[in-house]
């Protein structure tokens, strides 16, 4: 074979350099833990730098733009398993599901690329150029048409790892700048001095990234109280098809309040029982209405003075034009019946599948007829702390919104976040486990501790440092409970305080940055020709 072919310089050799970028980024987050493909991001420079010829712009793009599909490719290809559900109805859509997600997701990256290679620097500083535009184009991910920010860079570590620890400073957000910035520069080695410069002190911010982490950890306040809340938290291996079977309804309550009533092991009652999110498959309203036996199976299940947080659908409004929510309920068992505490309606709903966006138009083309798709939710207010007890308020996060680190700033006197979800859609994918790692960045971010139910796993006790506590996990495919008394509170947190501003700050500085070095220096930015 001649070798010369395959390092000879040419678009397809570039194109495919660019989606193995992207896989090789996608590995190095959990589940895979693949960290030396952090190096993606330096090849994805590295391509960009070198992405000339006649439209260095248009190339810069899709260079950009593959990396990013390979990377959501490989981050997202799990959302297909949702539509299998209903794979009579909804299956043919999963192939054109995966990919639209991909190849629009990867619309960002390939906009971070055109911006960097417009502006690029010269010398090694690019590195933070290339961090810069990067991270600035995943904050917008993050929010525009209500944001989608799935495996964002800086959530490559560990929730719960030395380097994981730095989101309480800078958040999930300041963490991709930092992580971008650290990975790219091998590609400025060759740069002389300043690219070994470059290089050097990317080591040392990783070294700064595990040393400040392993101090954070150490220091950290014990993570269990003797005199904490104890929690239940219930998980019923439920699938996802078996609750579109009528037949299995009466099962799947028997089955949720007999986990419910399981003897304590300790003997003491749980303070707060959790119930995932969709627990059953029927309205709030419906199920608890006076009389009916699943209240009855309910009550009977818990002990006086425990309080359920169930999540499911509740309605309302008139019959004929109800008003749909997905809401976490907190109910209290009093002697003689149960009492609701609080409701919390979700926020943050997921697009195409909780509510249809341009609902009028692609109902008049047939499209919401044709994809089986109902009327879908409301949206309700931004999320505030329930107050599910005396002296006890928690910060709900219903599923996907545990994935918005805007959403998880807590109120003062917020003793934890609660996330129900019901990942029970994604079957034994890499969904569900990535889901676990972000939604404990919220837990980092907040310095709370988070309580975690899923239907068929990853559910979890999580501490205030993001770590799953030991014992405290029900993963995919197990049926059971976890009993455990509440983590402590951990520090207040400057990323809570300052939400997005510290990614402000460093892709403002790295602008300062470069346009100072270019006047020192005497080097221009490099204006690719086809900008004229």
């Amino acid at each position: 074979m001649n070798l010369r072919l395959l390092t000879a310089p040419s678009p397809w050799r570039d194109r495919a350099l660019a989606l193995v970028a992207g896989l090789a980024a996608a590995l190095a987050h959990p589940p895979f833990g693949l960290l030396p493909g952090l190096l993606g991001y330096a090849l994805l420079l590295w391509l960009l730098d070198t992405a000339d010829g006649p439209r260095p712009l248009r190339s810069a793009f899709l260079r950009g733009w593959l990396t990013g599909l390979g990377y959501f490719g490989l981050g997202t290809w799990w959302i297909g398993e949702a539509f299998m559900v209903d794979a009579a109805n909804q299956g043919w859509m999963a192939p054109f599901a995966v990919t639209a997600m991909a190849a629009g997701l990867a619309l960002f990256w390939g906009l971070a690329a055109l911006l960097y290679r417009r502006f690029r620097p010269a010398g090694a500083v690019r590195v933070l150029a290339f961090a810069a535009a990067l991270s600035a184009l995943e904050w917008v991910r993050g929010h525009v048409l209500t944001g989608f920010p799935w495996n964002l860079p800086g959530e490559t570590w560990r929730a719960g790892s030395a380097p994981s620890q730095a989101a309480a400073l800078i958040g999930a957000y300041g963490l991709t700048f930092v992580t971008l910035a650290i990975a790219a520069a091998p590609a400025v080695w060759r740069q002389g001095r300043s690219g070994r410069i470059a290089v050097g002190a990317a080591a040392l911010a990783l070294a700064g990234l595990y040393g400040g982490g392993l101090l954070a950890l150490k220091t950290a306040p014990p993570a269990v109280q003797a005199s904490a809340p104890k929690i239940r938290v219930v998980q019923a291996n439920v699938q996802q098809s078996a609750k579109w079977d009528a037949a299995s309804f009466q099962a799947i309550v028997q089955d949720y309040v007999a986990l419910t009533a399981t003897p304590y092991a300790d003997g003491r009652p749980a303070d707060i029982v959790v119930w995932p999110e969709g627990a059953l498959p029927a309205a709030i309203n419906d199920y608890l209405a006076p009389g009916t036996w699943i209240r009855q199976a309910i009550m009977d299940s818990l002990q006086p003075g425990q309080l359920l947080l169930i999540g499911g659908y509740r309605y309302e409004g008139s019959v004929d034009a109800p008003v749909y929510y997905n809401s976490l309920v907190a109910l209290r068992r009093e002697p003689g019946d149960l009492v609701m505490a609080g409701v919390y309606d979700k926020h943050r709903l997921v697009p195409f599948g909780e509510y249809l966006p341009a609902d009028g138009l692609l109902t008049a083309i047939g499209f919401k007829s044709m994809a089986h798709l109902g009327d879908g939710f409301a949206t309700g207010p931004r999320p505030a702390p329930l107050a599910v007890a005396p002296g006890l308020k928690v910060q709900p996060l219903i599923c996907y919104e545990s994935l918005f680190p805007g959403l998880a700033r807590p109120d003062a006197g917020v003793r934890a976040l609660v996330n129900v979800s019901n990942d029970a859609w994604f079957g034994v994918t890499s969904g569900p486990l990535q889901h676990l790692n972000l939604a404990s960045y919220r837990a980092i971010e907040a310095g709370r501790p988070m309580i975690r139910a899923t239907p068929t796993g990853v559910s979890a006790m999580v501490d205030a440092q993001g770590r799953v506590i030991d014992g405290q996990r029900l993963d995919l495919g197990a049926r059971g409970v976890i009993d455990a008394p509440l983590p402590a509170v951990g520090r207040d947190t400057l990323a809570s305080r300052l939400g997005d501003w510290p990614l402000a700050v460093l892709v403002l500085a790295s602008v300062a940055i470069c346009i100072l070095t270019s006047r020192i220096t005497g080097q221009k930015f490099a204006v690719p020709k086809d900008m004229g």
